[in-house]
């Protein structure tokens, strides 16, 4: 796309989308364990993060998945991804997984079939340093996500563990000069208003917290000169810019409910401008389905779709041994909170 040659000159492309409720004044930030509502101060006021930068990797990830038959979505096939069976049926997908090409679905199974095959394709990486262009390939080969989303293959088969790849698109959402709109009501039990609360009956009042603010902004992060950096040829790159605008128009375009009581929209979908470099204005949704397929065509011999089995009971929590990499040291990880 024409789009694409004023990005050749610039390291990254830096968005800052104004949002607003879809209805009313009203939203419920994201919450953390131990946590609650992260509210910080600066000298401008009280902010909000309303969505944080893992929870919008996802997001940005689901809006290129079809979950009534759990592919990739048409504009997209061709994509490289591996899929995960369990007894003959749809279990997951990297694209779906938090993880990604880290899913234990995919690297902690009986079946040793395909981290097998990563060892031998990144075969020369156990000692020395990284050599980032064919683990740009080998990730280019299996599950294109984990180029724009990062990963942290965290296996000691897999060259001791080192292998990662930082973010090349990060999104967040923040809040600024927020006030907190106190609410509540009554869970009601018509049948026995007067039940066993601690059982799930009886009427059950409850309060919450919800938030307005002065302006809300989306924020985001295309860090192209790392995507140069991967050493791939022209097409691939072109295909990796693409693709991370693709999922960037599509999220904007297809509003923001990220819960129940936060349903968000830009303010002006139809005129994006980038901050950096100024003046480049984000392609509509249906240049980039063009953009995007033609990409995925001029690469197509470069990817494939994997499918593994993953036969392995589904142990609980309190089943699991203490063997294996701590989550805690995974700083491509993007499994978080996203409660209601």
């Amino acid at each position: 796309m024409s789009e694409f040659s004023s990005l050749k000159s610039v390291n990254r492309l830096l968005l800052s989308v104004e949002l607003k409720p879809v209805q009313g004044d009203r939203f419920q930030p994201t919450g953390f364990p131990s946590l609650g509502t992260a509210t910080y101060q600066t000298r401008d006021g009280q902010n909000v993060l309303v969505e944080s930068a893992q929870s919008m990797a996802n997001r940005l990830e689901g809006v290129c998945w079809d979950t009534g038959v759990n592919q990739p979505v048409a504009c997209l096939r061709g994509i490289s991804h591996v899929t995960v069976n369990r007894q003959g049926k749809f279990l997951t997908d990297s694209m779906l997984e938090s993880h990604r090409i880290n899913s234990p679905y995919l690297l902690e199974g009986k079946d040793k079939t395909f981290i097998e095959q990563l060892k031998s394709d990144l075969g020369g990486l156990d000692e020395g340093p990284i050599d980032r262009r064919l683990l740009a390939e080998v990730l280019l080969k299996y599950d294109i996500g984990s180029l724009i989303h990062g990963v942290f293959l965290a296996k000691k088969e897999l060259a001791g563990g080192r292998l990662r790849i930082a973010r090349a698109l990060s999104a967040f959402i923040e809040a600024y000069g927020v006030r907190v709109a106190a609410s509540g009501g009554v869970k009601n039990d018509h049948v026995n208003p007067s039940g066993d609360t601690k059982s799930g009956f009886g009427n059950v009042p409850f309060s919450r917290d919800e938030f307005v603010a002065d302006k809300i902004v989306c924020h985001i992060n295309l860090d192209l000169a790392q995507i140069r950096g991967f050493g791939l040829n022209e097409d691939a790159e072109v295909l990796l810019i693409a693709l991370a605008l693709y999922r960037i128009r599509k999220l904007l375009d297809g509003d923001l409910r990220l819960r129940t009581a936060c349903d968000l929209e830009p303010v002006n979908r139809e005129q994006i401008v980038a901050n950096r470099p100024a003046g480049f204005v984000l392609p509509t949704l249906t240049e980039l389905e063009t953009a995007v397929a033609a990409a995925i065509k001029k690469c197509g011999n470069a990817m494939v779709h994997t499918t593994v089995n993953f036969e392995d009971d589904l142990k609980k929590a309190k089943d699991k041994d203490s063997a294996g990499d701590s989550p805690e040291n995974d700083e491509a990880a993007d499994a978080e909170e996203d409660g209601e």
